[in-house]
């Protein structure tokens, strides 16, 4: 694959990946099915998910008719899963019967959600399991909870781990407990916020840094935004691509640590999305989108 390779802890991932969260919103599973087994064909081997990826729309809502998981759509998938085939899940927010959607506050309730996601993607252990938050303003630790994920890793439930939606300060220290090998946050070409300095963190440790909304940018859950900047719009129109290519593929040139997962649960989408990894941006370009 052109967009070239990461070394994500002890293996190593194509750095154009694909996010599971949308693929749950095709009404047509056999698609669905269809657009994982050709991600894999075009060489991905590194699949973004969660156990509460759930139709409708990519993200869980509860008391909304008969639901797709993500999970359950890349176990018909792709299993038996292939050699170097890399599956991140998270864990952090989950679904419950009584409660809803909520987020885990306890040992007992991260093992519960390790464990669905064991069952629902039907293996013995998680490749990289991500602890994902909801992110407050300088004042809360992810110590306790971190440390729980370690201890299932030590069981072996769990091979690798990282953090989502996190602060520089909680990838610190979330690495002084246990190895973190890639860091998930919302990141893109017009919506950088204060993650550069994250980034170069975690470049100079060789932790992965995998953006999610690289494409959606300002509409976030709502998918693929049309509203581009006028510098994508030119970069886009010089080199014969979409706007949503340039997106993909500036965000691979910002940093080799970056890995892109882009997701989507139509296949013309996904053809284009791959090949992104081969659009080379001069210098001239990434000065236009800086």
């Amino acid at each position: 694959m052109s967009a070239g390779t990461w070394q994500l802890g002890d293996v190593t991932v194509n750095r154009m990946g694909f996010g599971a969260m949308r693929i749950t919103a095709n009404p047509d599973r056999s698609v669905a099915i269809q657009v994982l087994r050709r991600a894999v064909e075009l060489g991905v081997n590194h699949i973004d998910t969660a156990a509460f990826y759930a139709s409708p729309g990519g993200t869980l809502r509860v008391g909304e008719g008969e639901k797709r998981y993500a999970n359950e759509l890349i176990r018909a998938a792709l299993a038996p899963y292939p050699d170097d085939l890399v599956i991140t899940t998270k864990v952090g927010p989950g679904e419950d019967a009584e409660r809803g959607f909520y987020n885990a506050t306890t040992a007992a309730e991260l093992r519960e959600q390790v464990e669905t996601n064991l069952r629902q993607l039907g293996v013995d252990a998680l490749d990289v399991v991500n602890l994902r938050i909801m992110k407050k303003p300088g004042e809360d630790s992810i110590a306790e909870r971190f440390g729980w994920l370690a201890a299932l890793r030590d069981e072996g439930l769990i091979r690798q781990l990282g953090v989502s939606n996190v602060r520089l300060d909680h990838v610190e220290e979330a690495h002084a407990i246990a190895p973190v090998v890639c860091v998930q946050n919302s990141y893109s070409v017009d919506q950088r916020g204060e993650e550069d300095a994250t980034i170069a963190y975690c470049a100079e440790r060789d932790i992965a840094y995998v953006p999610f909304f690289a494409i959606a940018g300002a509409s976030r859950e709502g998918g693929a935004t049309t509203d581009h900047s006028a510098a994508v719009e030119k970069v886009a129109a010089t080199h014969k691509v979409t706007p949503q290519q340039v997106r993909l593929a500036w965000t691979l040139h910002h940093s080799p640590n970056i890995l892109a997962i882009p997701g989507t649960g139509n296949p013309a989408h996904l053809e284009e999305n791959i090949a992104a990894g081969s659009l080379q941006l001069s210098p001239e370009d990434l000065a236009t989108l800086s």
